[in-house]
């Protein structure tokens, strides 16, 4: 057996090792879950291409450069105008002309287009719709948002929708958790969030409700999926389907 096989098995060995490892921590966390809210970039939709596409025009139309990579994930997970704030910082002037030419120029459709649904999602929620799950979105999104409702028919599979024009501050804070949980009539201690950011893990946290992190390894979490499909082995009445 030469080196480099020795080190292919080595190294399957350890994806192995991993894999139970994973799995049995899957099967010590098992919740009694009456509602599950999603972030919606990053985790309903890869959406990396279409918000720098938006971002990128906002900032070259005001004679700026191109966003940096710092620059591009925060406004990949902050709501349009805090991203704003952000590309044009110390000058107000600006930033007022970004917002207008946000307000009056830009139709979200151009972008909408360049989203890329996440795989495994719609089987998913109506999974959990069968189940009697409650779903919902809480999204830094504004106006986007309804655009992105319409074009993927997605209205069917959600029971409520918080963007961050439905309430007085953005995510991380905790209001548009508390909203939904009032609007559906749901315990916190029933409901998982299931996010990719640092916002999203602030927003459980502040809310007090469990936070599953979507494809992001680094985030600390109660769990972690892959696939949207591996949420059903951490309910309590759930399963995800075998092949």
């Amino acid at each position: 057996m030469n080196e480099k096989t020795v080190r292919n098995k080595e190294k399957n060995t350890t994806y192995v090792k991993l894999y139970i490892k994973e799995l049995k921590i899957m099967q010590q966390k098992r919740w009694e879950i009456d509602c599950i809210i999603y972030d919606c970039d990053g985790v309903l939709f890869d959406s990396l291409e279409a918000n720098g596409r938006l971002y990128n025009h906002i900032a070259t139309s005001m004679g700026r450069s191109p966003l940096t990579n710092d620059e591009h994930r925060y406004c990949h997970t902050h709501t349009v105008f805090e991203s704003i704030r952000y590309m044009f910082p110390n000058d107000e002037a600006q930033e007022r002309r970004a917002v207008d030419f946000l307000k009056k120029e830009i139709d979200f459709k151009d972008f909408i287009k360049y989203l890329k649904m996440e795989p495994n999602l719609l089987e998913t929620l109506n999974i959990l719709k069968n189940m009697g799950k409650k779903r919902a979105i809480s999204t830094n999104r504004t106006t986007s948002m309804k655009y992105i409702m319409e074009k993927f028919n997605l209205s069917p599979y959600f029971d409520m929708v918080v963007t961050a024009l439905d309430v007085a501050k953005p995510k991380p804070d905790p209001e548009s958790v508390e909203k939904i949980l009032k609007e559906l009539k749901v315990k916190r201690d029933r409901v998982l969030y299931v996010g990719d950011s640092e916002v999203d893990k602030g927003t459980a946290l502040s809310s007090g409700v469990r936070f599953i992190a979507y494809k992001n390894r680094i985030l600390e979490a109660d769990a972690l999926i892959e696939d949207h499909l591996a949420l059903l082995d951490y309910l309590s009445d759930g399963q995800r389907p075998r092949v």
